[in-house]
């Protein structure tokens, strides 16, 4: 079964963009590419085991298998080698991506405390980056089984040339931007 904001992404997003922006064909309509989710932990230095836990949430949250990420160089004042595990990612696309979105704006965000919007982080080419503080905002975590409370950035990757209709494209799903 396809995913409902896919269905609306045809059926309503693309015509309301085409109307915005005078678009003269659907394929010129931005597209929304992949969803990244990363975790840096930086107590990771002093004990592994956070990532190994950091990585089992993110697959938790994300419906598919986290990595962890390796340190790319030596900084010897943070004791950090290069390998060494430092945080957890993973990249969505497809049907996985639309059903993370869902969640996300219908479950997630609405369980933050004292929500009012999320802030514009778009990076000038047509890409926007929230930062979550708790992860605990996901339905899918058990708050009991959280050792530690940890934050993450969700990067959404578009096909958009500007912030502008990265913005509109991203309105047009439903993400609650702050007035």
């Amino acid at each position: 079964m396809e995913p409902k904001l896919k269905t609306d992404f045809h059926s309503k997003v693309v015509p309301a963009l085409k109307e915005q922006f005078a678009y003269t064909n659907d394929l010129q309509v931005p597209r929304l590419q992949k969803i990244v989710l990363s975790q840096g932990i930086g107590a990771a230095v002093a004990d592994k085991k956070l990532v190994d836990n950091a990585v089992e949430e993110m697959t938790i949250i994300a419906g598919q298998r986290a990595v962890p990420t390796k340190s790319k160089k030596d900084i010897s004042n943070f004791k950090l080698r290069k390998g060494m595990p430092v945080g957890a990612r993973v990249t969505l696309r497809g049907d996985r991506m639309y059903d993370f979105l869902e969640r996300l704006l219908v479950s997630a965000l609405p369980r933050i405390r004292d929500f009012q919007g999320v802030k514009e982080g778009f990076d000038g080419r047509g890409n926007f980056t929230m930062g979550i503080t708790e992860q605990i905002i996901f339905p899918e975590i058990e708050i009991d089984k959280v050792n530690r409370i940890a934050g993450m950035d969700i990067t959404f990757v578009t096909s958009a040339n500007t912030d502008k209709e990265c913005k509109a494209l991203l309105q047009e799903f439903g993400m609650p931007f702050k007035k």
